[in-house]
């Protein structure tokens, strides 16, 4: 007895099998490129280098404020930081010891921001950050507050012979004491505000152009408003410096130089220098 004979189907061709495999829809082409391009952007945020930082800072101050030998992260770094004349200057002046920071995400004010750490053993208090608020549209940065009477940084004034001229010639010395009481710099919607009071002392301020040393004590004020403010007015000292002006589109200041009583032969030349001479005033003028 014959047993029964089946005949097996022939496999389907190559290309019609292919042809019922599922096919990926768009949309998860899509959330697929869309993932990879968010890893990429997260990696390169988190492991952004030092250097980065260092190139950014000095494109947006023309090469005058210069993060050298960046070492580290965007996070956590430190670099040598220096004073520059600006792209195609030789003079440049570099402070004593390494700038270190350290940049935290932080929620501040009931929103997400950012915290940044400065230290400088010369010259920055660690223990006062930077914040930044970020919204939509909008951007405000705080200074931290002085108000247990210590300067938030303190620089030496020769440091800044490494702008270039006039300060190369005038050679200061002293100290630069930066303090601020509630400042804010807050941008919403195109539009920038300014809140609070930021004052830079002179402290003890001579130069090799003059031998009177020393020709005093100064403040630098900027006055929070819409259309924020300047002055200048002299704390003690033979060399009276006094001033005022606003920082708009662009900065406007008017001042005079004049020499207290008994100091006019002593400082005439470093008058001449300061400013146009109108009989004994030697008049201060920007913008």
């Amino acid at each position: 007895m014959k047993r029964p004979s089946f005949k097996r189907p022939a496999a389907a061709p190559r290309s019609s099998r292919a042809a019922l495999l599922p096919t990926p829809k768009p949309r998860t082409r899509r959330w697929a490129w869309a993932g990879g391009i968010l890893g990429l952007v997260v990696a390169l945020v988190c492991f952004a280098p030092a250097a980065w930082l260092g190139s950014a800072l000095a494109a947006a101050t023309q090469q005058r404020l210069l993060l050298a030998d960046a070492r580290g992260s965007l996070w956590t770094g430190s670099a040598r930081l220096i004073l520059s004349g600006g792209t195609g200057s030789r003079d440049a002046s570099e402070l004593p010891d390494r700038l270190q920071w350290t940049l935290r995400p932080a929620w501040i004010a009931g929103g997400i921001g950012l915290r940044l750490t400065l230290n400088q053993d010369c010259c920055i208090r660690p223990d006062a950050p930077i914040t930044l608020r970020l919204g939509l549209g909008k951007l405000a940065i705080n200074l931290p507050d002085s108000a247990d009477g210590r300067p938030w940084i303190q620089w030496p004034a020769s440091w800044l012979a490494g702008l270039g001229t006039p300060w190369n010639t005038l050679a200061p010395d002293g100290r630069m004491a930066l303090s601020a009481q509630q400042f804010r710099v807050e941008r919403d919607q195109g539009r920038w505000q300014v809140q609070g009071v930021i004052q830079l002392d002179l402290q003890e301020l001579s130069s090799r152009l003059s031998s009177v040393d020393p020709l005093g004590s100064y403040r630098l004020s900027i006055l929070g408003s819409t259309t924020p403010q300047l002055m200048l007015q002299t704390l003690q000292g033979p060399l009276i410096l006094n001033g005022q002006g606003s920082l708009g589109n662009r900065v406007q200041f008017r001042g005079d130089a004049t020499a207290a009583p008994g100091s006019e032969a002593a400082l005439a030349n470093l008058l001449n220098i300061i400013g146009r001479r109108e009989g004994a005033r030697s008049i201060i003028s920007v913008g």
